[in-house]
């Protein structure tokens, strides 16, 4: 069971996809995201992990990883910090604005344009190739929260339930899960 949440004026603001294991990812018209195993024609697409640290590990694990988020709001900051950044440039499919993706509970779901669904899986950990966009970039998207515990502002990751095309400018509807809130952790 889910509960429909509100998040006024939540929209895509940029699509991108990569055919191979790439860091950034080319800005789209539209992807096409398929029903348990995520971005057509992108390198992380599959029922079983696509990700070579991860394949390297147990490539029969899930793919919990099928789709990468990032909120634009998060471009915005570290645009302030000195870091000039493009929508897929640090290997997100779906870029978003109007929606705090890092606050999203485990199990969230996100109805995206007319069609599609992801259901939220965790957060994407952020690492070192991102140093190679820019110096300094993985300890810009690490923060410290009150308590000192370990905040990854990387964006999230997500498996697709329903199949459908996603533009920019589709509008995004929350449904969180019923029962107790499950925070995100890294997947």
């Amino acid at each position: 069971m889910h509960l429909l949440c509100t998040v006024s004026h939540a929209h895509v603001i940029a699509v991108c996809l990569s055919g191979s294991h790439t860091m950034r990812k080319a800005g789209q018209l539209y992807i096409r995201l398929l029903e348990g195993l995520g971005v057509e024609g992108d390198a992380h697409a599959g029922t079983t992990v696509k990700h070579r640290s991860r394949v390297r590990q147990d490539p029969t694990q899930p793919n919990l990883r099928q789709v990468h988020l990032i909120h634009a709001e998060l471009h915005d900051e570290l645009r302030a910090k000195g870091f000039e950044l493009a929508p897929g440039q640090m290997g997100e499919n779906i870029t978003t604005r109007g929606i705090d993706l890092l606050s999203l509970p485990k199990g969230a779901l996100l109805h995206i344009g007319d069609e599609a669904t992801v259901e939220v899986t965790g957060l994407r950990n952020p690492c070192t190739q991102l140093d190679r966009i820019r110096p300094g970039l993985m300890a810009a998207v690490l923060d410290r929260d009150v308590n000192g515990s370990l905040v990854r502002k990387a964006g999230i990751m997500g498996i697709v339930l329903r199949s459908g095309l996603v533009k920019a400018g589709d509008a995004i509807r929350v449904v969180l899960p019923a029962g107790p809130f499950v925070a995100l952790d890294r997947v």
